[in-house]
């Protein structure tokens, strides 16, 4: 339904993950029974959960242990990782500075050059420890550095930007990204993002995308709405984008996954994505509190260190506990950030869904009451949902 906003302005309401819930059904199914696997582009997880491609996040060894536990992570080509041959004195540097001098320190971190004789032995690392290669760039390292990734082997590439579409118009005499020409060029599967609306979406399908990540700004790193004032609700631009999807298998037979990125904090968070239509979903920050984190219990967005206009800021999130348990447990935390796989399987039993498929079908109710109703005493004491 469109709300006038004023005289010549109608606009539409759009819902947030922390305004919904779930409606349990008329059958049950045990958590064992319930199969949450994600293929992208022929890469079958067990673990539907994506670790994103920030600094903090992941680095080789971090890469290399989510794909051992059935997930995977996403390492950043133009991060320190590529900069840097030895990234963790760099890192301590960013962990350990003041709030007022961290910017201007990333800004000069990040200026210096990436090397693509970095770009191949990252990735080279990470295939020789078992791990999937996993990789993310800009449009501008598309361009720079498509063959590198090629003949690095990389196993599948993650085109990101704050936004992303098929057609850009660009400064006169720059080279343009064709986001068709890359997906069918690079000999391997292209995920693309990050957009928020069914037609972008169905057009990033239509170029030749084996995924599209869905979020604009809710990353608990990012401040791109702050900045940019861009950006809509996940709930709603996760179920826009999942028609989307729905739409493109219509026209052509093909399933193409959407991810949800950004502002996913809690197990109960991923479920709610699912059940909006994602396939599966990114994090940054649970991920960021594994104690085997590079980032040393901070994490901070992928726009931070912009020369120009910074879209990010470093928080902490301390270490709560081992890769592991935050993925798969056993939890010794309350508050829904341990074991998410787990909370997700359970969730699904007790919605009644035995695949991520049944579970993007659950009722959904729009309830802004969900994570407060009733939990007066939690809240005072700071326990569980009042942390």
């Amino acid at each position: 339904m469109n709300i006038q906003l004023g005289r010549s302005k109608q606009v539409r309401r759009a819902y947030g993950i922390d305004e919904i819930a779930l409606v349990p059904g008329g059958k049950t199914v045990d958590p064992e029974n319930t199969d949450t696997n994600l293929s992208l582009g022929g890469i079958n997880l067990e673990v539907p959960i994506i670790a994103s491609a920030m600094d903090g996040v992941v680095d080789v060894s971090m890469a290399v242990s989510l794909s051992k536990l059935g997930a995977l992570g996403v390492l950043n080509l133009e991060g320190v990782q590529t900069r840097y041959e030895n990234p963790e004195e760099v890192l301590n540097r960013i962990t350990s500075i003041g709030k007022d001098g961290f910017v201007p320190l990333m800004q000069e971190i990040y200026s210096q050059p990436i090397k693509e004789a970095l770009i191949k032995k990252r990735i080279k690392e990470i295939k020789e420890k078992g791990g999937i290669a996993a990789v993310s760039g800009t449009p501008l390292a598309a361009i720079n550095f498509q063959k590198t990734i090629e003949e690095a082997g990389a196993d599948i590439f993650f085109l990101q930007a704050t936004v992303v579409s098929t057609e850009h118009i660009g400064k006169k005499n720059q080279q343009n990204l064709d986001i068709s020409n890359l997906c069918q060029s690079l000999d391997i599967p292209v995920m693309v993002g990050n957009c928020v609306t069914y037609d972008v979406a169905l057009n990033l399908m239509r170029a030749g995308a084996s995924g599209v990540l869905v979020g604009i700004g809710p990353g608990a790193a990012c401040t791109s709405r702050g900045v940019l004032g861009v950006g809509v609700p996940q709930a709603t631009a996760i179920a826009d984008c999942a028609s989307a999807r729905d739409e493109f298998q219509k026209e052509s037979n093909k399933y193409i996954p959407i991810i949800a990125d950004g502002g996913i904090i809690t197990g109960g968070d991923i479920c709610k994505c699912i059940a909006c239509g994602a396939d599966g979903v990114m994090i940054g920050s649970p991920i960021a509190r594994a104690e085997e984190a590079p980032g040393n219990g901070y994490h901070w967005g992928m726009a931070t260190p912009s020369p120009l206009l910074p879209r990010g800021t470093r928080i902490k999130v301390g270490s709560t506990g081992t890769l592991e348990k935050i993925l798969k447990g056993p939890a010794t935390l309350d508050d829904g950030t341990h074991n998410l796989l787990g909370a997700l399987k359970t969730s699904m039993g007790t919605l009644g869904a035995q695949s991520i498929k049944e579970m993007q079908e659950v009722e959904v109710v729009i309830a802004p009451s969900l994570l407060s109703e009733g939990k007066v005493y939690q809240k005072a004491q700071q326990l569980g949902m009042g942390k």
